[in-house]
């Protein structure tokens, strides 16, 4: 499906909040700047959690916590992470039981984690001129851009937790509100 902008991106996080639960495992695959951490913005709010969610680039993983009765939000960046040995010495199976668990760029490691896992692609149009002001991150697009470079989001569900549920459709519903 395509997303047109970073409020948009923020509106597909929020609905697949509501598709999650506790012990959920979602890996988000895509380059730089496809919005890989707005649309964990998005899973922020829609979990009603604690704190801003930025990229834990540096931090590699991050939790937020459930201002209610609903899971914490692990958000884990696996981008400086070369193999299953280091994923493993962050801990995360302590955590993925009671929390939502979003790894960005953990693509080739993070599937050991849970045999039910959404996986969703992200991908931006390569090659195309940057229509953003200098002073802002180009990576990103701006919900005030009004020629911002579409995304394209792709979902795929692995394991029976996901039997029956139509991810793709609660996505494309929220993008079309």
């Amino acid at each position: 499906m395509e997303v047109r902008t970073a409020a948009q991106m923020r509106q597909a996080g929020r609905a697949l909040a509501a598709l999650l639960r506790p012990g959920d495992l979602v890996l988000l695959h895509g380059d730089l700047g496809a919005g890989k951490t707005t649309l964990t913005q998005g899973i922020g709010v829609g979990l009603d959690v604690q704190g801003t969610v930025a990229s834990p680039t540096f931090i590699i993983a991050r939790t937020h916590r459930a201002r209610h009765d609903g899971p914490d939000l692990v958000h884990v960046d696996a981008y400086r992470i070369g193999s299953l040995d280091e994923l493993e010495t962050l801990d995360l199976d302590a955590s993925l039981e009671d929390s939502v668990t979003v790894v960005e760029w953990g693509e080739g490691l993070a599937e050991a984690l849970s045999a039910d896992r959404l996986e969703l692609t992200l991908s931006r149009p390569r090659g195309a001129a940057s229509r953003s002001a200098p002073d802002r991150d180009p990576a990103l697009p701006d919900d005030d851009d009004p020629a911002p470079e579409p995304r394209e989001l792709t979902v795929a569900a692995y394991g029976p937790r996901w039997d029956g549920v139509d991810v793709a459709a609660a996505l494309q519903a929220a993008l079309h509100d």
